[in-house]
């Protein structure tokens, strides 16, 4: 029997998530947009992600060391607060600064909400695993990430509409004056939530929650939290075990270097590219928006399925073989028209992947290991991101965008042929 103040937990993690994905289909969504509309190179755009990857790089071991002992549901919301005062800053950006300001202040505010932001995607994965008891984890986490599409596709296709019907840059104003109020409203929630007098059991495996409050999205890459809330439980442990590498988990730990490396290649590319070269719309970008992560979502509703047949290896290899579906087809595209099927088709291969990515990383590292791997894990993300947030902008200046976006498409198979036999 649940008590009342559990009861209250869950209708506080569903009110978070819902505000949350107004911030994802609204300010998240359209950020890069907006900065390549005020002219920001595929280099600035690309700082975006680089920028919070080496904050994270540098912080979250010391950020997990902080907050062990710290009040956690403070700890968190003080940090939602912080990070997403971010968001109301950009309402204000247009009246300011000239466009190529408004790029450079874009790219430091993310920067400097990625501080605060590392340790809240920190602390709240753990304190949703400290609020909601083991049996109910899958069921809650579920229910979140439907909400999470939800209302995610639904404020992308309105924000589209509003973009693409009111007068520049008020309509982008309107746009993260939602996000802002999303992101207030999220925080609130958070603030509500209460450890109950009996801790849940830790459980180590993984929480499947797709939200991720403090890092960014990007289309083409939804983070997962994965293993964060194992940084704050390391038991005084050394997190950074190199000794780890010496065996088959050096080589893995490779493998997904290199697939975050080749899949942020193309992310800096991808908006500077439909806006220039493809000439789309808000509108038209906000439905591609919407299309690709209802595809994922309904992709990951049949995870369980196919891994049940083929294991969590090969539910890594076959959606990371299928992951070159968007560069490819964005790289062929002429219209918006085959931009929306890479959409469809490339949020199939990121469900599948990104499910596949999680099990298979969670079945590797050894229980006793646990908070180590994670951390190994960190680490090859976030270089990952950074190394191929800038080598794409790189590839830029010696080939044309689109046939940079067709080698992406080659890079991304071959990391899931390097899976077969390192994953």
């Amino acid at each position: 029997m649940l008590s009342p103040q559990v009861k209250s937990n869950f209708r506080h993690l569903y009110a978070d998530i819902l505000w949350f994905g107004l911030v994802v289909g609204s300010s998240m969504s359209f950020l890069a947009v907006f900065a390549t509309r005020q002219g920001a190179s595929s280099f600035q755009v690309s700082l975006l992600s680089a920028g919070p990857a080496v904050v994270n790089l540098l912080i979250s071991l010391p950020a997990g060391r902080w907050l062990e002992g710290k009040p956690l549901i403070w700890s968190t919301f003080l940090s939602s607060l912080l990070q997403r005062a971010g968001y109301l800053v950009l309402i204000l950006l247009p009246w300011f600064f000239a466009p190529v300001g408004q790029v450079w202040v874009i790219i430091l505010v993310i920067l400097l909400m990625s501080l605060p932001g590392t340790l809240l995607a920190i602390g709240f994965n753990a304190l949703f695993a400290d609020t909601v008891p083991p049996e109910y984890r899958a069921e809650i986490a579920g229910r979140r990430n439907a909400i999470l599409a939800f209302t995610t596709t639904v404020t992308s296709l309105a924000c589209g509409q509003l973009l693409d019907n009111i007068i520049f840059p008020l309509n982008y104003q309107l746009v993260f004056a939602l996000g802002g109020i999303g992101a207030m409203m999220s925080s609130y929630h958070l603030s509500r939530l209460r450890l109950p007098n009996e801790l849940p059991r830790r459980i180590r495996t993984s929480l499947r929650d797709l939200a991720r409050p403090g890092m960014l999205y990007f289309l083409d890459a939804i983070r997962q939290p994965l293993g964060l809330r194992f940084l704050t439980r390391s038991s005084e442990k050394p997190l950074l075990r190199l000794d780890l590498l010496r065996g088959s988990f050096g080589p893995f730990m490779g493998a997904y270097l290199l697939f975050y490396t080749f899949q942020y290649v193309s992310i800096p590319i991808y908006p500077v590219f439909m806006v220039r070269a493809l000439k789309m719309t808000d509108g038209q970008i906000s439905l591609s928006s919407a299309l690709f992560f209802s595809a994922m979502m309904l992709a990951s509703m049949g995870l369980a399925s196919l891994s049940g047949r083929v294991g969590h290896k090969g539910t890594l290899v076959i959606g990371s073989l299928l992951f070159g579906i968007y560069p490819l087809f964005i790289g062929l595209a002429q219209d918006a028209r085959l931009v929306w099927l890479a959409s469809l088709g490339g949020g199939v291969a990121w469900g599948i992947t990104a499910g596949g990515i999680l099990n298979r990383l969670m079945e590797r590292v050894p229980d006793s290991d646990r908070p180590a791997g994670m951390a190994f894990h960190n680490v090859a993300l976030n270089l990952g991101i950074l190394l191929g947030s800038l080598l794409g902008p790189l590839l830029g200046e010696v080939i044309d965008l689109r046939t940079l976006l067709l080698a992406n498409a080659a890079m991304r198979v071959l990391a899931g042929v390097v899976f077969i036999f390192w994953g």
